[in-house]
């Protein structure tokens, strides 16, 4: 997707690698025969280098350090699926998935400081447990896949590389959170600017509810609007006059936003 207007297929992937949502780590060589977790594991932080590998922060007794460490050169192929879900109360809360292929290795002992620090800048409050080994192992990316709100799309690895992670990614949840809490009747009056459906909303029991924001728009889920079957929901995008990099910016392209709906 190259439309300015929209965060490209790399861009949301980069994003969602390096935010905190959910991320699992599968191994296929560590599969037991039986359904079990063992080739499983969940990186407590991750982040991305400049050259586009994306640094893991795992246990040091976890699957992946073992299988990692024992390799002696060898490839070890892991797949790592992250699900991002909304974190605001709304039907059908998982807004997307990512999957980020690649072959793992142990980072080299001349490297660990200095992506030891990259790590601590993209989750500064660091690893939960301090009485638990943690190792840092490499992946380097051979295929990336996003399949979420804006469609199902491939990545290239030099794409990946050179995308950058959106700049309200670390803010979302707490901004979504804050609109569906405090804003909820400013929220409802962007039904004004849904053309016929606008009406619809004023039924009792309608919601507008913020599903995500980026530096291009926001995306509201609206539900239970008059006209429309019990339980029905659909997604409305409203773009920004013009991306925004930071809250400050945000705020006031929010403020128009209301305004426009308002009058």
């Amino acid at each position: 997707m190259d439309d300015a207007r929209a965060p490209t297929a790399a861009e949301r992937v980069r994003t969602l690698v390096e935010s905190s949502v959910s991320a699992v780590l599968d191994i296929p060589s560590a599969r037991p025969p039986e359904p079990a977790a063992l080739g499983h594991g969940s990186p407590e932080a991750r982040a991305v280098t400049e050259d586009g590998d994306v640094v893991l922060l795992v246990p040091a007794s976890s699957p992946a350090a073992q299988l990692a460490g024992r390799a002696s050169g060898d490839e070890v192929t892991a797949v790592m699926e992250i699900t991002d879900v909304a974190p605001v109360a709304v039907p059908h809360r998982v807004r997307g998935r990512a999957w980020v292929a690649g072959w793992l290795t142990p980072v080299a002992p001349g490297e660990r400081g200095a992506l030891a620090r990259l790590i601590t800048a993209r989750h500064p409050a660091g690893p939960p447990a301090a009485d638990v080994a943690w190792l840092l192992l490499r992946l380097e990316v051979g295929e990336a896949y996003v399949d979420d709100l804006w469609g199902a799309e491939a990545v290239e690895p030099d794409d990946f590389a050179a995308a950058a992670p959106d700049p309200l990614a670390p803010h979302e949840a707490d901004l979504l959170q804050h609109l569906a809490a405090s804003h909820d009747d400013q929220m409802r009056t962007l039904c004004g600017l849904l053309g016929e459906t606008g009406p619809a909303c004023a039924a009792a029991g309608a919601q507008a509810v913020p599903l995500s924001v980026d530096r291009y728009g926001m995306r509201v889920r609206f539900c239970g609007l008059e006209g429309h079957q019990p339980g029905a929901c659909f997604d409305a995008r409203f773009e920004f006059p013009d991306p925004v990099n930071d809250v400050a910016q945000l705020r006031q392209a929010m403020r128009l936003l209301f305004e426009a709906a308002a009058g």
